[in-house]
């Protein structure tokens, strides 16, 4: 019992001893409280607690290159063997460490693992960890120079902080030299010889030792080669031309040059080829010198011609000097409008053109006329004489003008302002050339809506009808704006107006003519005729275009007066005009011949100025029965009802901006007709009331009468010109070099030509003063 309380009581003194040493080991901690600095050193404590940090320097590379050992071995031609680089990255990042340059590298590791290289101008450079050692082993070779008792080889030296060497060559006590660095060491081991040396980093060292080796002299070879030469013979109108494709194969020895024979009277236009390095002619032979011995396959190009003083010429069939086999084909093409005979023998063969070999086909620009093949024999000579009789070659269009829209301004002073509007399909023609009076320019000219500068020539002006970067797809328009001085008009005499030539055919000439309002006009004549000599309207629904009443004398294509008219042939109709003849509202019924069928209504609704007004509300309503059809136009402005039976009805049209209008008419549903519906610009809750009462066209004044035989005193004034002529007056608002007092108010005279092919357009007229 006693021992066990004495173990127990040892037990604990041994864990109560340390724990009582490591406290009184620990210092006492400083009581809390104040601190009593003096003011120097306060600031010391500041000064020290504000100062910058330093920063730290990149370093100038990214990788250092410590040292570089160098081990190659002379075997045979070659020299090789490894170089090892040691080196540290220094950035956080990867970097491009540049190992070599002018050696070919065989293999490359890092460590024991593969390295991947990349070549950058000629160097190898390979992507290494930061901040870490490297150790780069490369598997090398170097070409070995060897001449009459010498070798030699160049070695690029890395750019390393110290480079050594240590080469192996073959044969006892060599005297090995070298440069850019100094040899430490040299030995004889088992008939071969070893130096180490330290290089300069960065140098280019030569190394060479004497050899007893005596090359002897190389005995050249007969050389031997074959040749397949592909011609092409073109036969233009002035000269003959000879394209020869040629290919030589060398079987035996080493070509440095080749020769043709130059045929009579041909001229070597150039020679071209991937191993030609020069070529001349001598004594009627072309020398070809090639570059690269030892190559077994040439190409070239030789182009010749000559000029032609008959329809018949003997083609050359080229050939290689002492070529071991002589094979080819060849192609003749012809310019123009030709009929070719060709007459082969020598043991030429002719073939079908679809045989010839594609690239000789290629090269070919005319019409393909026969193909021939040959393979030539020691007692044959391949010959080629053609002849043939040539046509005279029809001209073709590269332009023309589907339509031309004229519209030209007279004014009081005589002078005559005249826009031009082509529509023109064009497939290579860049000038549209104008044979204008002289003293007349060309102020403003526009292609496919863009402005282009007029060209004037020594034969006439030139307008573009192509622009920088414009490539047409289809018609597109051309314009430009010409102003003639003409002669001061007089109380009263005769006029004329006239349009230039141009040298594109135009199918059909539209003009216009905008004369003041205080003449008089009549009796037109000239290359024109009336618009009214044309049939009084085209079909709506067919999309061709329409001249609607009347004769050329002041008759709007598309516009008329208020009222209701009734298209016929002579322009008569009927029609209730109000006494200022200013309102423009109403409805004309265009000709029978429109395409309408049985039970339809339609027609076109459009503006005092002749164009369509889309989205306008057309309401037909039976008297009777109350029934109500409408439609909207579409963007064209026209408009069509079905199933409309026949009785009397009330049609009523509006717009946004125009004022309403209502017509009461009697329709025949067996006899279709197409009505031209005329709005008055106004407010929507202004309503004009159409109603009928017979009237006449007069043709020959445009003016409206309620009899023939005598003139309504009430007639309206001509109708408005067509928006060509405000367009004019804005386009050349700015733009004149004289002032120009463009009149704002006449009569319009339209005018039609077909087919005018480079020819003027007169007309003449009387006029006097009202």
């Amino acid at each position: 019992m006693s021992h066990t309380l004495l173990l127990l009581l040892t037990l604990l003194l041994s864990f109560a001893i340390p724990a009582f040493a490591q406290r009184s080991l620990e210092s006492p901690l400083p009581p809390t409280g104040n601190v009593t600095l003096s003011l120097d050193e306060y600031n010391r404590l500041l000064a020290l607690a504000n100062r910058p940090r330093k920063s730290s320097e990149l370093p100038p590379l990214p990788y250092i290159l410590k040292r570089a050992d160098l081990k190659f071995r002379v075997s045979n031609d070659d020299v090789l063997g490894s170089v090892q680089l040691e080196g540290e990255t220094l950035g956080a990042n990867s970097a491009k460490v540049p190992l070599t340059t002018g050696m070919t590298v065989l293999d490359a590791r890092h460590g024991s693992r593969p390295l991947p290289l990349l070549l950058d101008n000629g160097t190898h450079v390979a992507v290494l960890p930061g901040e870490s050692e490297f150790s780069v082993n490369l598997d090398a070779g170097l070409p070995l120079a060897i001449e009459t008792g010498r070798a030699s080889f160049l070695l690029p030296v890395p750019s390393a902080g110290s480079v050594r060497l240590s080469l192996t060559v073959p044969g006892d006590r060599a005297n090995v030299q070298l440069n850019h660095g100094i040899i430490t060491h040299r030995a004889s081991v088992k008939g071969n010889t070893e130096i180490e040396a330290t290089l300069v980093p960065g140098q280019v060292a030569t190394i060479w030792w004497a050899t007893r080796e005596v090359v002897a002299p190389v005995t050249p070879r007969e050389v031997r080669f074959l040749s397949d030469v592909k011609s092409l013979v073109s036969v233009s109108e002035s000269d003959l031309q000879i394209a020869a494709l040629a290919n030589i194969t060398v079987v035996q020895g080493d070509a440095d040059q080749f020769s043709v024979a130059v045929p009579d009277g041909f001229e070597v236009t150039s020679v071209n080829g991937a191993s030609l390095e020069s070529s001349e002619i001598q004594n009627g032979i072309l020398l070809l010198h090639v570059a690269g011995r030892g190559h077994s396959a040439h190409e070239f190009l030789i182009a010749m011609e000559r000029p032609l003083s008959d329809a018949k010429a003997a083609a050359p069939i080229l050939a290689f000097k002492d070529a071991q086999r002589e094979t080819g084909e060849v192609l003749v093409e012809g310019q123009g409008t030709l009929e070719l005979a060709a007459h082969e023998s020598g043991g030429l063969k002719r073939l079908d053109i679809k045989e010839i070999n594609p690239y000789l086909r290629a090269l070919s620009r005319y019409s393909l006329e026969a193909a021939f093949r040959y393979h030539r024999q020691p007692d044959e000579s391949p010959t080629l004489a053609l002849d043939w009789t040539r046509f005279p070659d029809a001209s073709v269009l590269a332009a023309v003008a589907e339509r031309a829209v004229v519209t030209t301004l007279v004014t009081s002073e005589g002078k005559s302002l005249t826009e031009i509007k082509l529509t023109v399909k064009n497939q290579a023609q860049p000038f549209l050339k104008v044979d204008l009076p002289a003293g007349v320019n060309i102020l403003t000219a526009e292609v496919a809506g863009e402005k282009v500068k007029p060209v004037q020539g020594a034969d006439g002006s030139r307008v573009p009808l192509l622009r920088t970067g414009f490539r047409p797809a289809g018609a597109y328009t051309v314009s430009f704006v010409f102003l003639h001085s003409g002669s001061p008009f007089a109380k009263k005499g005769d006029g004329a107006l006239s349009l230039p030539k141009m040298d594109i055919p135009i199918s059909i000439l539209e003009w216009e003519v905008f004369l003041p309002e205080q003449y008089k006009v009549k009796d037109f004549s000239g290359d024109a005729l009336s618009a009214s000599f044309w049939p009084s309207s085209r079909a709506i629904y067919t999309g061709q275009e329409t001249f609607d009443g009347g004769m050329g004398g002041a008759v709007g294509g598309g516009s008329f007066h208020a009222g209701v008219g009734v298209g016929t042939g002579a322009g008569t109709g009927i029609a209730s005009l109000p006494e200022n003849g200013r309102n423009y509202a109403g409805l004309m019924t265009l000709s029978p011949g429109v395409a309408l069928a049985p039970n339809q209504v339609g027609g076109i609704v459009t503006d005092p100025a002749g164009a369509v007004i889309p989205s306008a509300i057309v309401e037909v309503q039976n008297i009777a029965t109350h029934a109500t059809w409408s439609a909207s136009t579409s963007s064209d402005g026209r408009w069509l009802l079905p199933n409309v039976p026949s009785g009397t009805y009330q049609l009523s049209a509006h717009a946004p901006g125009f004022q309403t209008m209502r017509y009461t008419f009697s329709y025949d549903s067996s006899n279709p007709r197409a009505y031209q519906i005329g709005l008055n610009v106004g407010a929507l809750n202004q309503t004009v009331e159409v109603t009928a009462q017979a009237i006449t066209l007069d043709t020959e004044t445009a003016q409206v009468s309620g009899r023939k035989e005598k003139k309504n005193k009430n007639a309206p004034p001509p109708p408005p010109p067509s928006p060509n002529v405000y367009n004019l007056q804005q386009r050349v608002a700015g733009v004149l070099p004289v002032a120009v007092d463009i009149p704002r108010a006449g009569a319009s005279y339209r005018f039609l030509r077909p087919l005018v092919l480079n020819e003027e357009t007169k007309l003449s007229f009387a006029y006097k003063s009202k």
